[in-house]
């Protein structure tokens, strides 16, 4: 019975690893890295195959951009009225805890319509 407890929770625990090593960071729009003009985000994320656990970094200058992540509704009209979160720091890393989708646009007035924006 001891030694089918062990294997037990020597199980449990390499699923724990395993899990964890398959978690990845991203930076947004990489190569380039950065949160900004001239990347396109719906080529670069289509290239990604997010799965819960992972993050993503948003590296961008805060004197000229900001990240907000907002409903698709806003998103889809790059709205900025009514963001559910704020992110100002030039290195901000969001967690990816569920599948689905979230949005994100920088909501500086005519970046989004420009092309910084994200899902």
């Amino acid at each position: 019975m001891a030694a089918a407890m062990k294997i037990a929770l020597l199980a449990v625990a390499a699923m724990a690893v395993l899990s964890t090593a398959s978690a990845a960071t991203y930076n947004v729009g990489e190569p380039a890295g950065e949160w900004g003009f001239g990347i396109n985000y719906g080529s670069w994320a289509s290239s990604k195959q997010f799965i819960p656990g992972d993050s993503i970094i948003f590296k961008y200058s805060p004197q000229l951009h900001d990240v907000l992540e907002v409903s698709k509704a806003d998103y889809d009209s790059c709205s900025a009225a009514r963001p559910t979160t704020t992110l100002k720091t030039g290195n901000d890393v969001v967690a990816l805890p569920a599948t689905g989708t979230r949005y994100f646009i920088c909501g500086i007035a005519g970046h989004c319509s420009a092309g910084i924006f994200f899902r």
